[in-house]
């Protein structure tokens, strides 16, 4: 694990048992069992949605956006960076941290719901005839 990666863990330690797993040349960052933000290139994202994107934009966080490749348009993804007093502020960090925490568990609590919704109903057996 790389030194900032460390270092990002340390500053969300209020937040709870925050853990980081390699993934894509960067880092997830989980927290009751939800990635709640990322971390490419030495640069921290925190987990938005219509609820906290705002803020986030208001306070001068920069959206993660990666190239999807020849001839397509860069994807903007929900996660943003906190601003610049908070990078390097415990204290500053805690309540952007809170809201991408609250934002990945409504996320995936909307979509549970879904699966729940799109699962088949069983079918009930109906008495063989004959037994």
């Amino acid at each position: 694990m790389d030194r900032f990666v460390e270092y990002t863990l340390e500053l969300l330690e209020p937040l709870g048992p925050v853990r980081a797993r390699a993934m894509f040349g960067g880092w997830g960052l989980y927290c009751d069992g939800v990635m709640m933000g990322l971390i490419l290139q030495e640069r921290l994202y925190l987990k938005t949605d219509e609820a906290t994107r705002p803020a986030f934009q208001a306070a001068g966080g920069e959206p993660f956006v990666y190239d999807a490749g020849k001839g397509r348009a860069p994807v903007t993804m929900s996660y943003w960076t906190p601003p610049s007093e908070a990078e390097d502020d415990a204290h500053a960090l805690l309540p952007w941290a809170r809201r991408a925490l609250e934002a990945a568990l409504r996320a995936a609590a909307q979509k549970q719901q879904k699966s729940i919704r799109k699962a088949p109903a069983k079918k009930k057996k109906s008495p063989r005839a004959g037994k």
